[in-house]
């Protein structure tokens, strides 16, 4: 009995001493995702400034962080339903330090020259993918969709562009777009009002970028390339970006549903079923090329992958999350304990055999005569 009892006490302390063995994993991008996402949060904080300069209120409810960059549920340069919840993962700081996490499984580096496709959407996605760029320093070169989605950057005076100048302008993100198009259905404002429209066009205008705008979607999409191939070959783009759902970005040769978020192989575009007489967008255009794909949509699974929290109140202080460190149990001190306990059972066992052989032998039973 004292045995069993010093088993127990000794199999207790093997587990507390294995449960409080642990050691912090940093990751080796540690300062890298810091710096990316200290520079987010300070864009954050310089559009919010801005809004609250111009007498713009928060929306507490929709917008329950107070950041002040959730867009409203309908305008005229609204150009489709949008999912809230996505919206305010993006406007967490953190999220910069997981795009920095893809970007480096990516193996970009400084002086990379990266081409990006941007969307009214969400504002938050950009800024990500802006400041991780920055921080990184890589070279961004950027095409915006101006048209958005619900709660994304759909106010008529604070759209995506707007923001990029402010941002710009502070030295907060390292390049502006160059070119920009409508957006929404066929990249041409389909659905939209003829005053919506002209909104973003006088937007563009007000920015002094070009505006695409050709006769049909596969022009629109064709300008992007000559667009990005003025600047350098295609095939010289470490990566394309991708954020959001526009459709000069992902076309309608294929399902875009079924293209996961992440990292894009080539395999996993010519593995989706095609369409005949689809449209190729951007996006597959680069892959042709043997370009790395960076795809920021579906982000709900984008956070799974990156094990981040999916629209969190309030938002995560920055270093804090498996992005940055992990927590793992000391496997060394764990199995010495399981050795120990192991071979605690086994004397266990081994000292009640022998007292039962011993038994055996010296019992000697009652004759039945």
């Amino acid at each position: 009995e004292k045995f069993a009892t010093g088993m127990g006490t000794i199999s207790l302390l093997s587990f507390i001493v294995s449960i409080n063995s642990t050691t912090i994993d940093i990751s080796p991008s540690y300062d890298l995702k810091i710096k990316a996402a200290r520079l987010m949060q300070e864009s954050m904080l310089a559009l919010k400034n801005n809004r609250m300069e111009s007498g713009i209120f928060i929306d507490d409810e929709n917008d329950p962080n107070e950041t002040g960059l959730v867009g409203r549920p309908f305008s005229l340069i609204t150009t489709d339903e949008g999912d809230l919840d996505a919206k305010l993962t993006t406007l967490d700081p953190n999220f910069s330090a997981g795009m920095v996490d893809l970007m480096l499984e990516m193996n970009l580096q400084r002086g990379d020259i990266v081409a990006i496709l941007l969307t009214g959407s969400m504002p938050g996605a950009n800024i990500s993918i802006l400041t991780a760029a920055k921080a990184i320093g890589l070279i961004p070169i950027m095409i915006t969709s101006v048209g958005a989605s619900q709660w994304g950057a759909n106010h008529v005076d604070f759209t995506w562009l707007d923001m990029e100048k402010i941002l710009h302008n502070k030295d907060l993100i390292s390049s502006r777009s160059i070119a920009a198009s409508i957006g929404g259905r066929n990249d041409m404002g389909r659905l939209l009002s003829p005053a919506g429209r002209e909104i973003i066009v006088n937007n563009i205008s007000s920015h002094s970028i070009p505006i695409i705008r050709k006769n049909k979607l596969a022009e629109n999409i064709e300008e992007r390339m000559k667009i990005f191939n003025r600047y350098t070959r295609i095939e010289e783009y470490s990566a394309m970006i991708n954020i959001g759902g526009g459709v000069a970005s992902l076309g309608t040769s294929f399902n875009s549903k079924l293209l996961a978020a992440g990292i894009v192989s080539r395999a996993e575009v010519t593995e989706i079923s095609l369409r005949e007489g689809g449209i190729e967008g951007t996006l597959s255009k680069f892959v042709q090329k043997n370009v790395p794909v960076l795809h920021v949509l579906n982000i709900k699974s984008l956070t799974e992958q990156l094990g981040m929290p999916f629209a969190p109140i309030p938002i995560p202080e920055i270093g804090s999350g498996s992005l940055y460190a992990e927590e793992r149990y000391n496997i060394f001190v764990a199995t010495i304990c399981l050795i120990v306990v192991c071979s605690l059972v086994f004397a266990v066992g081994y000292h009640s055999k022998q007292k039962i052989k011993e038994h055996l032998v010296d019992h000697e039973p009652d004759s039945l005569l």
